[in-house]
């Protein structure tokens, strides 16, 4: 009786685990790093000075970011003449489109 509804709809493996981000690099992960360092002495400390390094180093990690997005989207639009490079950009947008639905 408990096997019946897995015999007839089946089982599901779930959400992919081994999602990448196709723009994050060492650059990004390094301005990620130290906005979180800068986020707890802000907790830490609750100085205004502490608050204003934080908020800087948000801003830094932001543009890291837009750079390294805007990079990568450009060297994707050049790839996409190359049959190899169309099955990643296919793959990045599928990654896309379940994350939007999700």
């Amino acid at each position: 009786m408990m096997n019946t509804p897995q015999v007839t709809c089946g089982l599901s493996k779930g959400p992919c685990r081994h999602k990448d981000t196709w723009w994050w690099n060492e650059v990004i992960a390094e301005a990620v790093r130290a906005k979180k360092k800068k986020y707890g002495n802000c907790k830490k400390e609750k100085l205004r000075e502490a608050w204003k390094e934080y908020k800087k180093s948000k801003q830094n990690a932001k543009r890291v970011i837009s750079l390294a997005k805007g990079k990568k989207e450009k060297k994707c639009a050049s790839d996409l003449n190359d049959l190899n490079q169309q099955n990643e950009i296919f793959r990045i947008a599928k990654q896309t489109v379940n994350k939007d639905t999700i």
